[in-house]
C-alpha cells in the first residue's frame, strides 16, 4: 500500500542504498565518477546516479576536467560550495488521487473507482530507481455485458436446442451477482469460399444439399450479428428459437473472425465503457489460425477494424486473412473484454494454451449439447472477479518497470504483477520500481499507462527525464573566462573547434615535451594509451569503428566488456570503460541474469514450487524427477500423490483441506477425468490410493500429456467393501486352520496307505520268486526210500523183465 509516509520510506531506503554503494565503490578504491570521461555536467550525471557535478568556477584550477564529476561528499570536501553541485535526483507527484468506490452506484459507473492513484508524475533521472505505489479493488454490484458468440456449424445442433432459454435462466443467475446485467447473441461458422465450405451451385442455399441426417440448413457465412447487448433477456431467447444451422466443409471453424468483430465492432455490439465486458466463445472444434487464408488464396493480413454491413454481417470474410494471436490479443485487451473459452473436453488443452498466449482469457469445459453453459459462465465469472493482473501499455523502452504485489495474505511477492484468490471488494496493492535507462530523444512521448486486464480504470504515468542540468540555463557564449573563443557553461569552457585547454588557450597540434608526461596514466605507459594523440597537455582520443573511445589517458571504450551470444551486455546494461552497468533488474558481468521472479511462481504461490531455485529468472529444480517451468511436475516426487489427493478431494467431494471453492480452483488447475474402473497398465502414469476416513480406498493415476499437462484419472466413487462380525472372522479363521489340519492328515493318510501296499507288492513279489515253500525244512530227510531194480527171469517158457522195491 503506499502512502506519502511509505513513499518517504522508500526514497530513504533508496538513499541508503545509493550511499552504500558510494561507500563500496570508495572501499574498494573506484571512483567511477573521477574515471569516468565526463567533460560536461550532462554527460557526467549519465555515467552513474550517485554522481554529482561542481558548476564552481575557480574549481579544480590545474586538474583536469573530469575532477569535477565525483561523488557529492567528496566535491565538498575538496572545497566546492554545496549550491554549485548538480546532483538531480528522481521524484514522484501525484496529480490525481481520488478514493476507491467500495460499491457500484446507480446505472450509470462513471464515478466508480477501482484503481488508485489515477495519475502521477515521475522525474526521473538515468540510473536512479525510484518506486511508487498503487492499489485496485474489485467493487461490489458493478455492471456486466455478455456477449454470447456460438458456432452455428452442424455439429452444434444439439447445442442450439439446448440454450433456447438460455437468455432467462442466465439473467437469473447473474442477477445473484450485479444487478445490472445485458446480454446479446451472435453467430458464426466459417468463410463461404473453397476449401473452407462448399462451393457447388447446389449448395449455394442449402449446404446440407443431399445431406440426410440433416437436410436443411442456411447460407454459409463468416460472422452474422444477431442481437446487441439490451437487458431484455425474452429478445434473446426469440432470436436464438429463430436460428438454423449452418455446414462448413473442413474441420476448423473461423470463429477468430468472429471473435475480433465482436471485439473491435463495439457501437454495434453494444459495450458499454462502464462494464465488465465478457465474451463467451461456444464451440466444438478447432479455430483456424492466421496464415490459412492463404489456402483460399487470402494473402491480406487482416486489418483489425469492424466490417459489419447493414445486415451486421461480416463483410470482409472472404477479403481478408484469419486473424492472429497476436491480433485478438491486442484488440481484446484494448476494449478490456474477458474471452471465455466454452468448448468441449477433448479441446480443453488446445484452448488452454491459447490462454496463455491471449491475456485475459479463460477455458471452460463444454458438455457436448451445451447443458452446463450457465454453470460454466457463472464460474468462469467468479474465476475472472477474483483476480486482478497489471498490464503496461505504451512502455517506453528506455524505462525498466519491476512489481512487487502484496495480495490478501500481506505477502510481498517481488517479480509479481497479479493476485489470486480475491474475494469481491477486497483491496491489494502493488508497488512499482521504475529507472529510465537513458535520455531520450527531445520530443518523444514520456507517458505510460498501468491497468488491471479488462478494467476500464487505468493510471496514467507522466515522466520527465533529469538529464539536463540547472547551470546549463545559464550558459554563456564567447566568455571571457574561455578566452573568448569557447563556451562556459557550468564552471567549464567548450571551445571552439582547433582550441584546447581549460581556458581554450591552445591550439590543436602544439605538442612538446612538458605536455606529453601529463598524457601517460604512469610512468611507463604509453602515450594517451595508445589510442590518442597528446595535444596542449590533454589526449585526444582516436575515433573506433567499434564504438567510442574515452578517458583522460584515452584508457575507457565503451565496446570492450563481456557479451552474451555476441551482444555487448546481453543488451541488458551499458559498457562503461570494460564494465557492464546493468539495468535494474539484470545483474552478471555480462548482465545476462535476470532478477525477475515472476516467472519462477507457481500456481500456489511458492517459489520453484519449492522443488528448486529461481536463477535467471528459470526455475533451476533439484528435487529429482521434477521439472516444467516452475518444477510443478515430479510424478516420482515423494509428495506427488498427497498433493494431487488434495485436488482430488476438493475437486470430486469437495471435502480436504482446499475445500474452498476460490482456493481449489486457484491450486487445482490440472484435467481430471472420472472413470468407472481404473486402468493402471499405463507406464508413464503413478498409481495412487489414500483411505478415506469411512475406511473407503479411493484409487486415481497420475499422468503428464504431451503438452506438459497434467491429467488426473480417478474413480467416481472410492471403493468400500461391506462391514464385517468379529465373530464370523474368528470362526472362519478356526474353520480354516481345522481345515487344513484335516487336510493335511488325509494328505499322510494317503501317502502312508501308498508306501505300504508298495512295500507289500514288493514283498509278494520277492516270495513268489523263492525255490522252496515255505512249510519245508531244507534239512529234513524222509526215511524210507525207493529204488527201482531191473530183473529178467522166464517162467512158463515166458520171459519177464521187472523191479522190485
Amino acid at each position: 500500500m503506499w502512502s506519502p509516509r511509505t513513499g518517504t520510506w522508500m526514497w530513504r531506503a533508496a538513499l541508503c542504498c545509493m550511499l552504500l554503494e558510494t561507500c563500496l565503490h570508495s572501499a574498494r578504491g573506484l571512483n567511477m565518477c573521477m574515471s569516468g570521461s565526463a567533460t560536461s555536467c550532462e554527460e557526467c550525471l549519465l555515467i552513474h546516479p550517485s554522481c554529482a557535478w561542481c558548476a564552481q568556477e575557480e574549481f579544480g584550477r590545474g586538474r583536469s576536467l573530469t575532477s569535477r564529476c565525483d561523488f557529492s561528499q567528496n566535491l565538498q570536501k575538496r572545497g566546492c560550495e554545496s549550491r554549485f553541485i548538480e546532483f538531480p535526483t528522481s521524484s514522484i507527484s501525484i496529480l490525481r488521487n481520488r478514493p476507491l468506490s467500495s460499491k457500484g452506484s446507480g446505472s450509470t459507473q462513471y464515478d466508480v473507482v477501482q484503481i488508485m492513484p489515477q495519475k502521477i508524475s515521475l522525474s526521473l533521472r538515468p540510473g536512479d530507481q525510484t518506486w511508487f505505489g498503487l492499489q485496485v479493488r474489485q467493487v461490489e454490484d458493478y455492471p456486466v455485458d455478455l456477449y454470447y458468440l456460438m458456432d452455428l456449424s452442424l455439429s452444434m445442433k444439439d447445442d442450439l436446442h439446448t440454450i433456447r432459454n438460455l437468455g432467462t435462466k442466465l439473467a437469473e443467475e447473474m442477477g445473484k451477482l450485479t444487478s445490472n446485467f445485458r446480454l446479446g447473441f451472435g453467430t458464426f461458422v466459417d468463410k463461404n469460399m473453397s476449401p473452407f465450405s462448399y462451393t457447388a451451385p447446389k449448395y449455394q442455399e442449402n449446404p446440407c444439399n443431399g445431406y440426410k441426417l440433416f437436410p436443411n440448413c442456411v447460407p454459409t457465412f463468416g460472422f452474422r450479428h444477431i442481437l446487441s447487448l439490451t437487458d431484455k433477456v425474452d429478445r434473446f431467447n426469440e432470436e436464438v428459437q429463430k436460428q438454423m444451422v449452418s455446414r462448413n466443409r473442413d474441420a476448423p471453424e473461423g470463429g477468430f473472425d468472429a471473435i475480433l468483430q465482436a471485439a473491435v465492432c463495439k457501437e454495434e455490439i453494444g459495450w458499454r465503457k462502464e462494464a465488465y465486458h465478457l465474451l463467451v466463445f461456444a464451440t466444438d472444434d478447432v479455430p483456424h489460425l492466421a496464415l490459412d487464408g492463404r489456402l483460399g488464396g487470402l494473402v491480406q493480413p487482416h486489418d483489425g477494424r469492424c466490417h459489419l454491413n447493414d445486415k451486421n454481417e461480416y463483410s470482409a470474410s472472404t477479403k481478408m486473412d484469419y486473424p492472429s494471436l497476436a491480433l485478438l490479443g491486442e484488440k481484446l485487451a484494448e476494449n478490456n473484454i474477458f474471452l471465455i473459452f466454452a468448448v468441449t473436453k477433448r479441446l480443453y488443452v488446445i484452448y488452454k494454451n491459447f490462454t496463455a498466449l491471449i491475456p485475459g482469457t479463460t477455458v471452460e469445459i463444454l458438455d457436448q449439447d451445451s447443458k452446463n453453459v450457465i454453470q460454466l459462465i457463472i464460474t468462469a465469472y467468479n474465476n475472472i472477479r477474483s483476480k486482478v493482473e497489471l498490464s503496461v501499455w505504451d512502455h517506453p523502452e528506455d524505462i525498466s518497470l519491476s512489481f512487487t504485489a502484496t495480495c490478501q495474505d500481506g505477502r510481498p511477492l517481488p517479480g509479481l504483477r497479479k493476485c489470486a484468490d480475491l474475494m469481491i471488494g477486497d483491496t491489494v496493492s502493488f508497488n512499482v520500481s521504475v529507472e529510465a535507462r537513458g535520455c531520450p530523444p527531445r520530443g518523444a512521448d514520456h507517458s505510460f499507462t498501468i491497468k488491471p486486464v479488462g478494467f476500464k480504470d487505468r493510471l496514467e504515468v507522466v515522466v520527465d527525464y533529469q538529464c539536463d542540468c540547472g547551470c546549463s540555463r545559464t550558459a554563456q557564449t564567447n566568455s571571457s573566462i574561455c578566452s573568448s573563443i569557447g563556451t562556459y557553461n557550468c564552471g567549464t569552457c567548450h571551445c571552439e573547434p582547433g582550441y584546447l585547454g581549460a581556458r581554450c588557450e591552445c591550439q590543436e597540434g602544439e605538442a612538446s615535451s612538458m605536455y606529453l608526461s601529463a598524457c601517460r596514466e604512469a610512468e611507463g605507459k604509453q602515450i594517451c594509451s595508445g589510442r590518442g594523440e597528446c595535444s596542449c597537455n590533454q589526449c585526444l582520443c582516436y575515433e573506433s569503428e567499434f564504438g567510442k573511445i574515452y578517458g583522460s589517458f584515452c584508457e575507457c571504450d565503451d565496446f570492450s566488456c563481456a557479451r552474451h551470444k555476441g551482444i555487448l551486455c546481453s543488451g541488458h546494461g551499458e559498457c562503461h570503460c570494460g564494465e557492464c552497468k546493468c539495468h535494474a533488474g539484470y545483474i552478471g558481468d555480462n548482465c545476462n541474469c535476470s532478477m525477475e521472479t515472476s516467472s519462477c511462481i507457481s500456481g500456489d504461490g511458492r517459489m520453484c514450487h519449492g522443488r528448486g531455485n529461481c536463477v535467471c529468472g528459470r526455475c533451476q529444480c533439484t528435487e529429482p524427477g521434477a521439472f516444467g517451468d516452475t518444477c510443478e511436475k515430479c510424478p516420482t516426487c515423494p509428495d506427488a500423490c498427497g498433493t494431487k489427493r488434495e485436488c482430488i478431494e476438493c475437486r470430486l467431494f469437495n471435502s480436504g483441506r482446499l475445500a474452498d471453492n476460490q482456493t481449489c480452483q486457484r491450486l487445482c488447475k490440472d484435467e481430471i477425468i472420472t472413470v468407472e474402473t481404473l486402468k493402471t497398465d499405463d507406464p508413464g502414469a503413478v498409481l495412487c490410493l489414500y483411505k478415506t476416513d469411512n475406511d473407503c480406498v479411493m484409487k486415481f493415476t497420475y499422468s503428464e500429456h504431451a503438452s506438459g499437462t497434467s491429467i488426473l484419472t480417478a474413480l467416481k466413487e472410492p471403493e468400500c467393501g461391506g462391514g464385517t462380525d468379529a465373530l464370523t472372522v474368528l470362526l472362519a479363521v478356526v474353520g480354516s486352520i481345522l481345515l487344513v489340519g484335516v487336510v493335511l492328515l488325509a494328505v499322510w493318510k494317503l501317502v502312508i496307505t501308498v508306501h505300504d501296499r508298495r512295500e507289500f507288492a514288493r514283498f509278494q513279489s520277492a516270495r513268489s520268486r523263492a525255490r522252496y515253500e515255505m512249510a519245508s525244512n531244507p534239512l529234513y530227510k524222509q526215511p524210507v526210500s525207493t529204488h527201482f531194480v531191473e530183473t529178467d527171469f522166464n517162467m512158463y517158457g515166458k520171459s519177464y523183465n521187472g523191479g522190485v522195491h
